[in-house]
């Protein structure tokens, strides 16, 4: 019998081409000063129900706020990837053959193409509590959209990575 150690690899492995291919990805998540108000709200839950209809009432009403709470910050996380072929943001993708010029963003730039400089037609994955962007130009004549503005904790390094994905060769 053939034991596998952790640097075996069975003859019949085929890696995962998507995951192989995974160059970029970041998870945007409400940041944790959010998730102290909501503690704090919750405390105040359970002293008001708990105070006025008992303990029980209390701690039912302050864990059920938390949790519908809880529920709302995790359905509003958002997910960035970039393979060597797409970019995923959320549930929208691009095939980055259509993928034009690529700019990370500061806070300045980003707030200004949010506002004023703002196009109607742009497809906008804008976070609050994010105050960087990247903006991706999109090269398709058939679309009506100019292009993207995605909120971003690492604009400089999401950049990179799609004009790696750009520059490179595609795969067979």
């Amino acid at each position: 019998m053939e034991t596998l150690t952790a640097t075996t690899v069975p003859d019949d492995f085929r890696p995962d081409t998507a995951a192989s291919a995974l160059r970029y990805r970041e998870r945007l998540t409400v940041p944790i000063a959010w998730w102290v108000l909501s503690g704090l709200f919750s405390f105040s839950l359970l002293l008001a129900f708990g105070l006025y209809l008992g303990p029980v009432w209390g701690v039912g009403t302050a864990a059920a706020g938390f949790a519908a709470m809880a529920a709302i910050f995790a359905s509003a996380a958002i997910v960035i990837t970039v393979s060597d072929t797409e970019l995923r943001v959320g549930r929208a993708q691009l095939e980055l053959s259509y993928l034009g010029d690529v700019a990370a963003l500061d806070a300045q730039q980003a707030r200004s193409r949010q506002g004023p400089a703002a196009d109607a037609r742009a497809y906008l994955v804008l976070r609050s509590y994010i105050r960087t962007a990247v903006e991706l130009t999109i090269d398709d004549v058939d679309d009506p959209v100019p292009y993207w503005l995605v909120s971003t904790r690492r604009p400089r390094a999401l950049a990179a990575a799609l004009s790696g994905a750009l520059a490179a060769p595609p795969h067979p």
